[in-house]
């Protein structure tokens, strides 16, 4: 559950997704659209990993069985019950495979890493005020739970848990990084106003307060965006495509959520109107993946964009862990879009230019095409 959350509302459908976007437009068009802000327990990348084990529930129940065999060791009893209790050790683990860093880390990174899951579980279960709290602490319990969260990622003798958590973690961040894409986009076309919190312009794994009020490395970012910009300008199509492949190819890096962020941004900037007053259009998808998008479209006085975001990643590419672009990922299925065949879009993050074409008997465009290249599409009309 998340801070604003009720665990009695379970995800949220295609069309609950689109009714509240018109009612926003409607009543708060100026609406705050945050992912991550300074209270959040999970951030919005972390949130993006965990989504995907929906998509894999028996996978997930058989490595939560595997794992509290292989940590059973590590539980100790106090006052008459483990510690950590089986909520506490679910808590743990779903923690672990959403906050674990994508690129490799040096000893002190890992050290680092460790102290912060420890002070993370710390503070969770006394907020939980099951077994210990901030007003009544149990000391012992708690001693006991920060040993078992230490002695699961000690990596310093042979670790059968650790080994059998990096098989899963691999996959899972692999869909996370294209959920968090996707919500990305969803959040910079959307009605409403779009916040970037500090330090998500790139991946950004924190956790409750104060992790996720740790220093933001700004330098990195700064060379990293002075590095998109002056990609994103050259004159040479084929330099272009070569930079937007690479973005991908190193996509743990985080570039390719700056790029999308950076591109995104600016666009809405320059069409300021459209995205603050103009009209919301629900786009409906057919084929055989069209359970597998969530686009819409928004239009202002002649001016037209289309934001395309693919959803359920996993099932979309049946677990392969290639990017989710192209014929053979997308096969047939399309968007159905207002106007005639030939009408023009322009893709904001690859300059690429595609036509509408007629699908039974209405305007369409073949999600092959619009995502082609990107893992996700923001198509300016252009004719």
């Amino acid at each position: 559950n998340e801070v604003g959350g009720d665990p009695d509302k379970f995800g949220t459908s295609i069309p609950q997704f689109h009714r509240h976007n018109t009612y926003t437009l409607r009543h708060w068009p100026y609406t705050l659209l945050a992912t991550s802000t300074h209270d959040t327990k999970r951030s919005e990348d972390v949130r993006a990993r965990l989504n995907v084990l929906s998509e894999m529930p028996k996978e997930w129940r058989a490595a939560l069985t595997r794992w509290s065999r292989l940590t059973s060791r590590m539980k100790q009893i106090v006052d008459g019950k483990l510690a950590p209790d089986r909520n506490e050790e679910y808590l743990f683990y779903q923690t672990l495979l959403g906050s674990w860093p994508l690129e490799p880390m040096q000893r002190q990174d890992y050290e680092i890493y460790k102290n912060r899951l420890a002070s993370f579980m710390r503070k969770a279960i006394k907020e939980a005020k099951v077994n210990t709290s901030w007003i009544n602490p149990n000391l012992e319990y708690e001693a006991a739970v920060q040993e078992f969260v230490m002695g699961a990622l000690d990596d310093t003798s042979p670790n059968h848990f650790l080994e059998d958590f990096n098989l899963l973690k691999e996959r899972v961040a692999h869909f996370g990084i294209f959920n968090s894409l996707s919500q990305t986009l969803l959040k910079l076309a959307s009605p409403g106003v779009p916040d970037i919190y500090q330090g998500n312009e790139l991946w950004d794994f924190s956790l409750t307060d104060p992790d996720n009020r740790r220093p933001v490395d700004y330098g990195i970012r700064t060379r990293m965006l002075e590095d998109i910009c002056s990609n994103s300008v050259s004159a040479d199509s084929k330099a272009f495509h070569q930079f937007i492949d690479r973005l991908i190819e190193s996509k743990e890096n985080g570039g390719i959520k700056l790029y999308l962020t950076y591109r995104g941004l600016n666009y809405r900037r320059e069409h300021s109107t459209l995205f603050s007053q103009g009209s919301y259009l629900p786009l409906r998808s057919g084929g055989p993946k069209k359970r597998h998008v969530c686009a819409f479209g928004r239009y202002k006085e002649g001016a037209g964009v289309l934001a395309i975001a693919p959803i359920l990643m996993a099932g979309l590419t049946g677990g392969d862990t290639a990017p989710p672009v192209g014929e053979e990922v997308w096969k047939d299925s399309f968007l159905a879009v207002p106007g005639r065949a030939g009408t023009r879009y322009r893709n904001v993050f690859t300059d690429q230019v595609i036509e509408a074409v007629i699908i039974n008997g209405s305007g369409a465009l073949l999600l092959k095409d619009a995502l082609e290249v990107f893992p996700v599409a923001l198509l300016d009309r252009v004719g």
